[in-house]
């Protein structure tokens, strides 16, 4: 099986890394439902002490239909990362498109000054075998 590829990006110091595996056995191409997994890492780089407390996703579909998602935290928690920590997290997503890509933001604070920043989360390809058309 070939590796998806890893979208990196780092913002204040905070690097966050994504890769996406599509699920084929939690889709359902022939009533266009596709599901992905994606895996991220956030690795603070910075010498301060920082915490995620929510996050912003854009969701985009094979045709250009987009869906936000806000909320607090990830997968449950809202991580305290002192310098030289990371946190890995799984989540996933369906989309009704064989194809479609997700960014975001991690929206930040720096523990001591109660500093807020916005960390970006790379776009991501949501790619699964069925994206080149299916036959009815």
């Amino acid at each position: 099986m070939a590796h998806s590829p890893v979208f990196t990006a780092t913002t204040h110091g905070i690097r966050v890394s994504v890769r996406a595996f599509y699920l084929a056995d939690q889709s359902q191409p022939e009533q266009s439902h596709f599901v992905w997994a994606y895996r991220v890492t956030i690795e603070n780089l910075s010498a301060r002490t920082v915490q995620l407390l929510k996050r912003s996703w854009q969701i985009t579909d094979g045709l250009g239909r987009e869906q936000r998602v806000h909320g607090p935290g990830v997968v449950g928690e809202q991580p305290v990362l002192e310098a030289g920590e990371s946190f890995e997290y799984t989540s996933g997503t369906p989309l009704s498109t064989p194809s479609g890509f997700m960014r975001g933001t991690y929206h930040m604070v720096e523990r001591d000054s109660g500093e807020a920043f916005d960390v970006a989360i790379p776009a991501f390809s949501l790619d699964s075998p069925h994206q080149a058309g299916m036959v009815h």
